[in-house]
């Protein structure tokens, strides 16, 4: 068994993770790109590395290649938060990839050969015996870059304060990434906390879907919706799968939905593909006749819509 790090005990409360947000427009930011991967808490010295997921999970045997790291630390004692990355073939992070290896933990040969990852680190949170969570952002930023760790799997991206976080989103939106981080150059980190002091500012899309059903939700939403079931015409005018919703309601928008959408039941799916098991159970199904206008983060290339939120639904045209 190859020899592991001690791990420092508050790396068990998980990172540090930002508010959704606008881009601050008030001075004390810098700004970095949002990437597309998975989070990670990384430590590394020279008695080995352990790579542990956002929910405490340990994933050092799901990348070796980042085994790397240790070959630039030298004698050095660290702990890193970064995002562990698959780019896809237009040279973007692309997580639908990814998900090929988070849920293996001895990838094969063949998987590292198709599918290798980066590990994009942004923040140093201890070094050589010391933790540097009270340490300002900005100073832990600069310790970073002179560790000179880039090599191989290891990047350490840019980060702006002399680019405005509005201007940032608009370079991420040309770029096709996720969107940014705008972070408070004298925050602290506080592991496992939402922090305002971070604020994410996610790139996303909007279109129009067609509702053909609904799963009610749990608890009080038990009789009310829970998610719609929502699909796309392909070419041939075929509907298609693409997705469930199930955040972006509010309960008034609920009650209406599941009052409107009952009355419009069918016993089987007007969908021409199979709907997950999962929603399928325990949908509702409804004539296609209803449309609504979501936003999502993009489609997958099976058509499915990755982190759809509902807006409203479409009044019909005149």
């Amino acid at each position: 068994m190859a020899a592991q790090p001690q791990v420092p005990a508050w790396v068990a409360r998980g990172p540090m993770l930002p508010t959704a947000g606008s881009p601050p427009t008030s001075p004390g930011f810098a700004a970095e790109i949002k990437w597309d991967g998975m989070r990670a808490l990384v430590v590394a010295g020279p008695d080995g590395i352990r790579v542990i997921s956002r929910s405490g999970r340990d994933v050092t045997t799901s990348f070796p290649e980042l085994r790397a790291l240790t070959e630039v630390i030298g004698t050095r004692r660290v702990v890193l938060d970064g995002e562990i990355v698959a780019l896809g073939t237009s040279g973007q992070p692309d997580f639908v990839r990814l998900q090929d290896r988070i849920h293996r933990p001895l990838p094969t040969t063949a998987v590292l050969r198709d599918v290798p990852v980066c590990l994009y680190l942004f923040d140093l949170l201890h070094l050589d015996g010391a933790d540097l969570l009270a340490t300002p952002y900005l100073d832990r930023r600069d310790r970073l870059t002179t560790l000179g760790l880039e090599r191989g799997p290891i990047r350490v991206p840019d980060y702006y304060t002399d680019v405005s976080p509005a201007q940032m989103l608009e370079i991420a939106r040309q770029h096709h990434l996720e969107g940014i981080v705008a972070k408070r150059l004298n925050s602290r980190y506080i592991p496992g906390k939402r922090s305002p002091d971070w604020i994410k500012t996610a790139i996303r899309t909007t279109t129009d879907v067609v509702i053909g059903g609904w799963v009610p939700g749990s608890g009080r939403y038990r009789h009310l919706v829970g998610s719609l079931l929502v699909g796309l015409y392909d070419q041939t005018g075929t509907l298609r799968y693409a997705g469930h919703v199930g955040t972006g309601f509010s309960d008034r928008d609920r009650k209406v939905l599941a009052e409107g959408l009952d009355e419009l039941s069918r016993p089987a799916s007007p969908f021409a593909d199979a709907v997950p098991q999962e929603f399928a159970r325990y949908a509702r199904w409804i004539e296609p006749v209803v449309t609504a206008e979501i936003s999502y983060r993009e489609r997958t290339a099976d058509g499915r819509l990755r982190h759809p939120s509902f807006r409203h639904i479409v009044a019909p045209e005149q």
